[in-house]
C-alpha cells in the first residue's frame, strides 16, 4: 500500500508521518491489494475546538470502492488513533461483504448448518421509502435554493445548462458540493 501523508494548516513531522505511514500499512493488510491512502492532518487554530483541535482524514480506493474516515482529537496522534480504529473497521467490513457476495448461499457462514427455508434472504440494506417526484430542469443555485428549503443535506435534480442529472450536497466546512456525471 502506497501511503500518501500531507498537512492542512500544519506542518507533519517526519515522526508523524513515519507512524501514519506505518499504521495505515499495518491496517492496508486486511484488503492488500496495493492501493493509494491518503492520509490529511488538519489543524484548527480556534480555541473553542479544544477537544477536536486535529482532524486526520483517511482515503483510500480499494476493491473498487472509496473508503473515506475521519478522527478527532485534542492532539494529532489521538485524531490518528481515532481515524485509524474507523479506517480498520471499514476494511474489515468491506471484505467481509465482498467475501459474503463471492460465496455461494450455503456456505457464507462456517460453522452453521445451511439455511434450507424457503423464505427469501434478507438484504443487508432494506429500502423502507421510496421517493417519487418530477424532475424539471433547473440550475445549481435553483437546486441549492430547493436544497435549503426543504432542509436536506444533499439534492438530486436535472442541470438545465446540461442536461445531466446532478448532485448537490452540504460539505463538512459548510460550503456546497456538486457532483456530476462524467
Amino acid at each position: 500500500m502506497d501511503v500518501r501523508v500531507h498537512g492542512r494548516n500544519m506542518q507533519v513531522s517526519r515522526q508523524l508521518q513515519e507512524l501514519a505511514d506505518d499504521r495505515v500499512r499495518h491496517a492496508g493488510r486486511i484488503l492488500d491489494d496495493g492501493v493509494v491512502a491518503d492520509v490529511e492532518f488538519t489543524e484548527r487554530r480556534n480555541p473553542r475546538q479544544g477537544d477536536a483541535r486535529y482532524r486526520v482524514e483517511i482515503t483510500s480506493h480499494t476493491a473498487g470502492h472509496t473508503v473515506r474516515v475521519k478522527g478527532e482529537g485534542p492532539d494529532d496522534r489521538t485524531a490518528l488513533d481515532k481515524a485509524l480504529d474507523k479506517f480498520e473497521n471499514q476494511l474489515r467490513r468491506l471484505k467481509d461483504r465482498l467475501v459474503h457476495r463471492s460465496r455461494p448461499r450455503g456456505n457464507k457462514l462456517l460453522n452453521e448448518q445451511p439455511d434450507t427455508s424457503d423464505e427469501p434472504p434478507s438484504a443487508e440494506f432494506d429500502i423502507v421509502r421510496i421517493k417519487r417526484f418530477e424532475m424539471r430542469p433547473m440550475t445549481p443555485q435553483e437546486a441549492a435554493l430547493q436544497m435549503e428549503m426543504i432542509g436536506h443535506s444533499f439534492f438530486f435534480f436535472l442541470d438545465a445548462n446540461s442536461g445531466q442529472h446532478c448532485v448537490l450536497y452540504h460539505r463538512d466546512d459548510g460550503s456546497l458540493g456538486l457532483i456530476e456525471p462524467q
